[in-house]
């Protein structure tokens, strides 16, 4: 594909993205006013739900556009930082949130209250059809983007418990209907709390800077080591600037080849670590070989 393809099939993505967030978006505030006049903890549930898709799906558009503008002198690395830092703070938000939900439906349980299925249904149904339209929007980009898998298996997910929300209101008018409600919201939000609370330990990881999941610093090592008759690598440090984009610094000791023939091969070596090792900044001080010292005998002069 052309520059011009590309760039084409960037915008359509985002356009994708940002469809998908304005419908999730509306999903969410449907299912709150539909909530609160049906009395129906399962929606609320679901609400609560689509705002983690809805912040999954902003946090991906947003890695997308700001990993497109480049650095400057007050921010040298970019913008990456900033969807880490939204997705603690979400994260955090939502945890409250959904302990709070959860309090309530052990109340329903104790104590159960009547819904209103002529509204519970209608929204129910208008939340599931509207997942599945955002599934379709991005299945097509899924496989080309973390960010966009991620928010895609988000909006699966959440189709997922959307069916269980229906299928609770379709049975609130039966003799234990009134159950079936806050079970449906405690499945909903246990899905929630999972997703939540990986998300706070993946972006708790980033900001404390620890080794990206899936790169292995001692491999690295030996692969880079041994590809480019290096003597060592030593001093590796590896962290995440934001989802997917790896940054390296490392000492590299020159091998027998000498240190000015080790300095041309660093171009070289960053390619190979960016193609590689997804390594997308990488900083190299060349060091040359430690050597024994030796001692010379002065000559007795004659």
């Amino acid at each position: 594909m052309g520059h011009n393809g590309q760039y084409i099939s960037e915008k359509s993505l985002d356009r994708r993205l940002f469809v998908s967030i304005l419908l999730n978006g509306l999903i969410v505030t449907v299912e709150i006013i539909g909530g609160f006049l049906s009395g129906s903890l399962a929606l609320l549930s679901d609400a609560l739900h689509n705002l983690t898709d809805t912040g999954a799906l902003a946090l991906a558009l947003a890695a997308r556009i700001l990993g497109r503008r480049r650095p400057s002198l007050r921010h040298t690395f970019g913008f990456h930082r900033l969807e880490v830092i939204a997705a603690f703070v979400n994260g955090g938000t939502l945890l409250v949130v959904a302990t709070l939900v959860i309090r309530e439906a052990i109340d329903r349980f104790l104590h159960p209250e009547p819904i209103i299925q002529r509204i519970m249904l209608p929204v129910a149904t208008v939340g599931l059809l509207a997942n599945l339209v955002s599934v379709v929007l991005l299945h097509a980009h899924d496989k080309h983007d973390l960010n966009v898998r991620a928010a895609f298996l988000h909006l699966l997910q959440d189709t997922l418990s959307s069916v269980l929300v229906v299928f609770a209101a379709v049975f609130a008018n039966w003799e234990w209907g009134h159950y079936f409600d806050p079970a449906a919201s405690l499945i909903v939000i246990a899905l929630v709390m999972g997703g939540t609370y990986r998300l706070i330990r993946r972006s708790l990881h980033i900001l404390m800077q620890g080794t990206p999941p899936g790169l292995a610093i001692e491999e690295l090592r030996s692969d880079v080591v041994s590809r480019f008759g290096l003597s060592d690598m030593r001093h590796i440090h590896v962290w995440e600037l934001g989802t997917g984009y790896h940054v390296l610094t490392a000492h590299i000791v020159a091998g027998k080849d000498g240190i000015l023939a080790t300095l041309q091969r660093i171009p070289e070596i960053r390619e190979y670590l960016r193609t590689e090792w997804h390594i997308e900044h990488a900083t190299l001080e060349v060091e040359d070989e430690p050597r024994e010292s030796c001692s010379l005998e002065a000559s007795p002069a004659s």
